[in-house]
């Protein structure tokens, strides 16, 4: 899943670097931190790794934006704050979700049964012709990875799509916080991924025990958080500052084949010739409604 939140707002820096190799190798951080996540399962509860994920993501961010300095026009109201926590609830049931399906899934597998979410929204919130197929494509590829692993894992299937569908409704509402001038881009994230890291606390912090005990183990779930979500954020918000949003869009077709590739050199996972045609039917579908009208 992409790192960046629909929220942002960046402003270019000075980075010389193309912003498309940016882009890749934030893709790349992110799903290596996941196949170095899927390692750490043996040693601490899914739901605890994904737990220390969101809350490293939301301390790193809250220092960076200082949400809770906001004034004036920009200062917290209850429809801010309603709509803020329905955000980072999403952000962080799409994660814990996600990690769910990986320890049950290939990576390259669980990130295009994802992707059906954000296509299906992109496809029926415009309703072209090229959308529609968009989303025919995406459909067609997420039954034949399904109809690969369902009788393995149909939970994993399951999970993943669950990912998906919270992802959609991460989409919309990022873009309610996008439309409001005094929370969008980096107060928005870093308020919703504080109320996401709390609110799972109950179930995340219990099950992250084991790692909290050991400085190893901790530093390893810490640097999962930082490859997953800060890394891939700070870089896709340079890319987005010096791409047009046409191909910033585009670009994330290439998530799904960047998963599988992080699958395959981290934890060895290759995918199967019906795999690689369903991973291969997403990125075509998401690179199809990757467009600005």
């Amino acid at each position: 899943m992409p790192a960046a939140a629909p929220t942002a707002r960046p402003a270019a820096l000075p980075w010389r670097a193309p912003p498309q190799l940016l882009f890749v190798a934030g893709a790349l951080t992110q799903y290596v931190g996941a196949g170095l996540a899927v390692l750490l399962f043996a040693r601490v509860p899914v739901v605890g790794v994904a737990w220390l994920r969101v809350l490293v993501a939301a301390v790193v961010m809250a220092a960076w934006a200082r949400p809770w300095k906001l004034r004036g026009e920009a200062r917290w109201t209850r429809r801010r704050l309603l709509l803020v926590a329905g955000f980072g609830l999403a952000l962080t049931g799409m994660n814990a979700a996600f990690y769910l399906a990986i320890d049950l899934l290939p990576l390259g597998t669980a990130v295009a049964l994802e992707f059906a979410g954000p296509v299906a929204v992109t496809a029926l919130g415009s309703r072209t012709r090229r959308d529609a197929l968009a989303l025919a494509t995406a459909a067609c590829g997420v039954l034949l990875l399904a109809d690969v692993h369902v009788s393995g894992s149909p939970l994993g299937v399951a999970l993943a799509l669950t990912a998906g569908a919270l992802w959609a409704g991460y989409v919309v509402l990022g873009h309610r916080v996008a439309a409001d001038e005094g929370i969008s881009g980096r107060p928005g994230l870093a308020a919703a991924m504080l109320v996401g890291a709390v609110a799972f606390a109950p179930f995340g912090a219990p099950a992250s025990l084991d790692a909290l005990v050991s400085p190893g183990l901790l530093a390893a779930c810490v640097g999962v958080g930082l490859m997953s979500s800060v890394i891939p954020y700070a870089l896709d918000q340079v890319a987005m500052a010096r791409l047009p949003r046409a191909r910033f869009a585009l670009l994330l077709a290439i998530l799904p084949a960047t998963a599988t590739a992080a699958g395959l050199l981290v934890l060895q996972q290759v995918p199967s010739p019906a795999e690689t045609v369903g991973i291969a039917l997403v990125v075509a579908a998401t690179a199809l409604g990757s467009h600005v009208d």
